[in-house]
C-alpha cells in the first residue's frame, strides 16, 4: 500500500532555524550563601578555621604542634581517598572502616613527623610546593589552558619537590612561610565552602583534568582567591613579630643569668679569701699595713727616738735610773713597733 505524500506548505515569512532555539543560560554571579548546610562538614570546616589560624599565626612557635598536624591530616586524607575509593582486598569498604583506617595512619605518620625533624620538614616543603602550584594554577586560568592533564600535575609534583629541597635548606624562612600560606588557603578553603560551596575546589579539579572550555568565575571567586596571597603575608609578618620578641626575652633571660652567675662568683671569692686568711694575724697585720707600707718606713724613722733619749740623758748627767737598763718602746703603733730594744750603755757609745 503506498502511503500518499503530503503538499509541502511554504510559509512567507522565512525565519532562521536558531531562532526558534532558547538562548543558553548565562551563568549567574549572584552570591547566596548556603541557608542550611549540613552539620558534619560545617564541624569540619570550623576545625579546619581553627587549625588554619594556628598555621598562619603560630606556625613556627608551635614547630611540634604544626608538624604532627600536618602528618595527621597528610596521611589520614591520603589513605581515606584511597580505601574509600579503590577496592581494597576485592573489597570495597564502608565509609565507618575507611575513615577508622585512615585515623590510625594518619596517627602514625602525625608522630612520625612530630619525632623527626627532616621528615617533618620535607612535608612543610611539599605542602608549601601543592599550594603555591595550586594557587598558580587558578590564578593563570583566564591567561593559559594546559593541553593535557600531565602538564599541571607535573608542575604540581616539580614545585611541591623544590619546595621541600628549600625547606630542608632554609628551614627556618620556608617553614614560617609554608605554614602562613597553608593556613591562609585553609582559611580561604573553609570560606569557600560556606560561601559557594567549594566552587574553587571544584574548579581546581577541573584544571588538573585539563578540560576545555570551561566557564569564567565568578567575582567572588576572585576575591577569595586574592585574599589568600594577602591572608599569607599578614600572617608571615605576624609569625616574624612573634620570633622577634621571643628571641628578645630570650636574650634578655640569658643576660640576666649571666649577672647572676658572675656575682654569685665574686661572692665565692671573697668567702674563699676570707677562709684563706689566718685567724691568728687579726688586726695587728691590718693596722700596720695601714700605717705605712714596709718599703715606706726608713730606719731613721725607728732609731729617731731612742737617740734623742740618750741625748737627754747626756744632757741632764747621770741619775738613779742611769744604772738601771731601760728599754725604750715604740708607742706609736697600735700593736707594737719595729723598735729594736736598746739599753743606755749601747745608746751612749752611739
Amino acid at each position: 500500500m503506498e502511503e500518499a505524500l503530503l503538499p509541502l506548505a511554504v510559509m512567507s515569512e522565512s525565519r532562521p532555524f536558531n531562532q526558534q532555539l532558547p538562548e543558553p543560560p548565562e551563568p549567574s554571579c549572584v552570591l547566596e550563601p548556603q541557608d542550611n548546610p549540613e552539620l558534619a562538614p560545617a564541624l569540619v570546616c570550623a576545625l579546619c578555621c581553627c587549625f588554619g589560624i594556628i598555621y598562619c599565626c603560630f606556625g613556627y612557635r608551635c614547630f611540634k604542634a604544626v608538624m604532627f598536624l600536618s602528618g595527621l591530616l597528610s596521611g589520614a586524607l591520603v589513605i581515606f581517598l584511597l580505601c574509600h575509593k579503590e577496592r581494597v582486598l576485592e573489597t570495597q569498604l564502608s565509609l565507618e572502616v575507611s575513615a577508622g583506617i585512615a585515623l590510625g595512619i594518619g596517627l602514625l605518620c602525625g608522630l612520625v613527623t612530630m619525632l623527626v625533624r627532616s621528615v617533618g620538614l620535607f612535608l612543610t616543603g611539599l605542602l608549601l610546593g601543592l599550594t603555591l602550584g595550586a594557587g598558580a594554577l587558578l590564578g593563570t586560568e583566564p591567561i593559559y589552558q594546559p593541553p593535557s592533564a600531565w602538564v599541571p600535575g607535573g608542575g604540581l609534583v616539580g614545585l611541591a619537590l623544590l619546595g621541600a629541597l628549600l625547606t630542608l635548606r632554609w628551614p627556618r624562612l620556608f617553614t614560617t612561610l609554608g605554614t602562613a600560606m597553608l593556613g591562609a588557603a585553609v582559611l580561604v578553603a573553609c570560606a569557600d565552602y560556606f560561601l559557594e560551596g567549594l566552587a574553587l575546589g571544584s574548579r581546581l579539579g577541573q584544571r588538573l583534568q585539563a578540560l576545555p572550555a570551561l566557564p569564567p568565575l565568578c567575582w567572588y571567586s576572585w576575591v577569595l582567591l586574592g585574599t589568600w596571597p594577602a591572608l599569607g603575608a599578614l600572617g608571615a609578618l605576624a609569625q616574624w613579630k612573634l620570633m622577634a620578641e621571643e628571641h628578645g626575652v630570650h636574650n634578655n633571660v640569658v643576660l640576666s643569668h649571666q649577672r647572676r652567675h658572675l656575682q654569685l662568683l665574686r661572692i665565692h671569692q671573697q668567702e674563699a679569701k676570707w677562709h684563706r686568711t689566718p685567724s691568728g694575724v687579726g688586726l695587728c697585720e691590718s693596722s700596720y699595713r695601714r700605717q705605712s707600707p714596709h718599703n715606706a718606713r726608713s730606719p731613721a724613722d725607728s732609731l729617731a727616738p731612742s737617740y734623742l733619749q740618750s741625748l737627754r740623758e747626756r744632757q741632764l748627767g747621770p741619775g738613779p735610773q742611769a744604772t738601771s737598763p731601760h728599754t725604750i718602746l715604740d708607742l706609736d703603733s697600735d700593736c707594737g713597733s719595729t723598735v729594736p730594744l736598746t739599753t743606755h750603755s749601747g745608746s751612749t757609745q752611739t
